[in-house]
């Protein structure tokens, strides 16, 4: 896999996908965030206290949740890709609502052609766990 992983256009694309996703999350924009979720039943998100397998459950779940706290910061985030169609970004976050630290964690997957949000890229899979600041 030499040269596959991390090329430069491709880091780039699922940063872009990455950045639409955490304003959509911000700002509490529920139709971007969906759509950019795999719509199948195979994804899974694991949040804070909840789990959600399929997309129409993580629809729901979303429908009803609070919105993260227009505070939240990320730190750390880290793009992997492999080839030209599977990336993993995980990312550390902080707000004014928790002393806790925030991790997430999602896979992307290039599924179809160019979309609106970018170029096919949608999570499908995600974790979000809280610690305690070391």
């Amino acid at each position: 896999m030499t040269g596959e992983v991390n090329r430069a256009e491709i880091v780039a694309e699922v940063a872009a996908a990455f950045d639409t996703y955490e304003r959509a999350l911000v700002d509490n924009d529920i139709g971007v965030m969906n759509a950019l979720f795999w719509d199948s039943a195979e994804t899974v998100r694991y949040g804070i206290a909840e789990i959600q397998h399929g997309n129409e459950a993580i629809r729901q779940w979303r429908e009803s949740c609070a919105p993260v706290p227009k505070s939240r910061r990320l730190h750390r985030t880290v793009i992997t890709t492999f080839g030209d169609d599977f990336a993993t970004v995980s990312t550390e976050f902080t707000s004014d609502a928790t002393p806790l630290i925030g991790r997430q964690m999602q896979t992307w997957a290039r599924m179809g052609a160019k979309d609106a949000f970018g170029k096919g890229w949608v999570v499908v899979a995600a974790h979000v766990s809280l610690i305690e600041a070391p």
